[in-house]
């Protein structure tokens, strides 16, 4: 029967972690690595509401893209956090927790390959490789690639529906959308890269208002289009290969994990 140590070895294949950056967590943050598996859930975060699922499906294990434990240290794990109530559910109900989060960005057929893809985008490359994984496929974190040229309204009301947002936010820089760049999550700091590969359009999330601003001062259409909405295709596909990779294992896209965002 497979094990928490074997779903690691695979997700770690597929993202390795020499591929995340410095400042991140990743791999196993919760639980023993020989425990059998007979049920995964997956979802983008490891929120309560996925854990209070996990539980429901008596799952032995949960696989997100973001971590349990993150930049602020865990100095205690009680009921005074969020992150100690989450992690006392998990040891009380016997539940792992793997996470594999930028790593995942970077890697080739992560988070931002299936955005390019979501989004209909042909000629995919990396914007700035870091370096090659074993297979000497590039690994980055930003994605670059082409559509056929629109105007930037009739890409807008694309993105919308192709990623299921609630809304978009958006500058016009005064451009019909051709070459796109983009980086799901927290990327908008990489819109000079984007400039720098020749790129009309920018998808990404968590914009702050200065860079709006200096994507409209250098004629970048930018778009945010959400966190949740941005990553958030990967993880049923991620979901697919582990049923795949482990069809003895009952894996399950989370049904309950939606947006906690809301327009009104």
């Amino acid at each position: 029967m497979a094990t928490v140590a074997d779903i690691l070895h695979y997700i770690e294949a597929l993202a390795p972690r020499y591929m995340k950056m410095d400042w991140d967590n990743v791999g196993l943050l919760c639980g023993r690595k020989e425990k059998p598996v007979t049920k995964i859930l997956v979802a983008l975060d490891p929120f309560r509401s996925v854990i209070e699922e996990a539980i429901a499906e008596q799952a032995d294990l949960i696989v997100t893209h973001h971590p349990l434990i993150f930049r602020d240290p865990l100095m205690a794990v009680n009921e005074d956090t969020e992150a100690g109530r989450c992690v006392l559910t998990l040891m009380e109900h016997g539940i792992a927790a793997i996470n594999a989060h930028t790593n995942l960005d970077l890697a080739p057929g992560g988070i931002n390959d299936v955005l390019a893809q979501t989004l209909g985008l042909s000629q995919i490359e990396v914007v700035t490789p870091e370096g090659q994984n074993e297979a000497g496929s590039p690994y980055g974190l930003l994605r670059c690639g082409v559509v056929n040229e629109q105007p930037l309204s009739a890409f807008l009301a694309h993105v919308k529906d192709a990623l299921h947002c609630n809304g978009l936010r958006y500058v016009d820089g005064g451009r019909p959308v051709r070459k796109v760049a983009l980086g799901g999550g927290s990327c908008a700091d990489g819109m000079f890269e984007a400039l720098e590969a020749g790129c009309d359009t920018f998808v990404t999330a968590d914009v702050k208002y200065n860079q709006f601003r200096t994507a409209y001062e250098n004629g970048l259409n930018l778009i945010d289009a959400g966190h949740f909405h941005t990553e958030n295709p990967t993880m049923p596909i991620l979901a697919a290969k582990l049923q795949a990779a482990f069809p003895e294992i009952q894996v399950k896209f989370s049904e309950k994990h939606t947006d906690c965002m809301k327009f009104f």
